[in-house]
This record gives C-alpha cells, sequence and structure tokens, in this order.
C-alpha cells in the first residue's frame, strides 16, 4: 500500500492542509508551516524553505545576517502531530546570553512554537526592554491581534474552540505582564542568523551533535 498523506496545521491560516510523500521526499527534514494557498497569496509558489538541519555551530559560520539583539524562537514536529522540539536563544550585541530547548514526543508544531515564547519570556531580566522574534505568523498574530479580544469575552470566539488555549493564555499572560517586550515575526529560513540558530536549537533532538 502507498505511504498516506502527511497531516500539517498552516501557521498563517490555521487550517489543516497534508502532503504527499513523494513531496516530502524532496526536502528531508523540511518542516512546512503554510498550506499552498497562503504561500501562493505570499507569492512564494515554490515548495517552501528547505529545513537544512544544521547544527547550531555549522549555523553560526554560514549565517551573519539580520538583527543582532533580541530572543529568537521556533518549533516544529515531523509528521503533524508527531515528536516535536523547540528552541529559544536570547542575544545582545550579537553575543549568546541565554538559550534553551527542548523536546516533545507527541505534539504539534503550534505548541512547540508556543512553548518557544513562553520560554523566551524568561530568558530576558525583568525590565529589559528586547524583541521577542518567532517565524510563526499565526503565533505573533494570536499574541498581537486576537488574544486581547478572546480574554475579554472569557476566552471564547466565534465558530471552532481556540486551538491549544492553555499555551496561548501562558504566553499571552506573560507577555502582558511584561510590557516592555515586544513580539515581531521575522520570515523563516531567510538567512536570519538567530532564526536559523533557534531553529537549529529546535530540531537538536534528531542529531547527536547539538
Amino acid at each position: 500500500m502507498p505511504e498516506p498523506a502527511q497531516n500539517f496545521t498552516c501557521q498563517k491560516c490555521g487550517h489543516d492542509f497534508t502532503l504527499p510523500p513523494a513531496t516530502l521526499a524532496k526536502f528531508p527534514g523540511w518542516v512546512p508551516k503554510a498550506c499552498l494557498d497562503c504561500r501562493k497569496n505570499a507569492g512564494e509558489t515554490h515548495a517552501g524553505a528547505r529545513e537544512e538541519n544544521l547544527t547550531s555551530g555549522q549555523v553560526l559560520a554560514k549565517y551573519s545576517a539580520g538583527p543582532q539583539d533580541g530572543v529568537f524562537t521556533d518549533g516544529g514536529c515531523v509528521p503533524n502531530p508527531g515528536p516535536g522540539g523547540w528552541g529559544t536563544v536570547y542575544v545582545v550585541g550579537g553575543e549568546i546570553v541565554a538559550e534553551r530547548h527542548g523536546h516533545e514526543p507527541e505534539t504539534t508544531n503550534n505548541r512547540m512554537e508556543l512553548t518557544a515564547l513562553m520560554n523566551a519570556v524568561e530568558l530576558v531580566p525583568p525590565g529589559t526592554p528586547a524583541v521577542i522574534y518567532s517565524d510563526s505568523e499565526l503565533c505573533v498574530r494570536t499574541m498581537n491581534e486576537w488574544a486581547a479580544k478572546w480574554e475579554a469575552k472569557g476566552w471564547k470566539r466565534k465558530g471552532d474552540p481556540i486551538k491549544n488555549l492553555d499555551l496561548v493564555q501562558v504566553v499571552y499572560a506573560r507577555l502582558k505582564g511584561r510590557p516592555e517586550l515586544r513580539l515581531e515575526w521575522v520570515k523563516a529560513h531567510a538567512g536570519t542568523r538567530w532564526n536559523e540558530y533557534a531553529d537549529s536549537l529546535a530540531t537538536a533532538w534528531t542529531r547527536e551533535d547539538k
């Protein structure tokens, strides 16, 4: 029997989508973060950015572009749902101040992204202004646009229940309690050094060498 298509959740629109094994085989280690419709709307008509699965040392040797201050986060799993990991790194002046990463045997892309954000807040000393960068547009929009409205309505929304509400509430509360922190979206796999580093931390569980 042919292998079944794998399920993913689009981090732009939140809808589930599938990809055939043949497509995934062309990009080993790639975790798609957007459905075809969202990629087309963004002008991304190719199969998606390829996950390189580099170690943190390889990332530092290869990439140098992008902001050199802030907290960078990433998370994902293969397949989705399935085993996954998350990572976050706090840098000041291009130097690592602190980092964390973790792994769960059964999770989803969005739960790993949210877990990374939850830990990111804890890396910055209270009262210290900083920008937290996430390449999950869904998570950024959730925290910056939607969570306040959901909270005002008793954590309810029209239509389907709020997914991952347990983590959404924790991350939102932590960000709300830290007004000196700002959450911004950064494009994934665009050569931004510390976003690539966070991705390396998130996939460290798949390698012997972090």
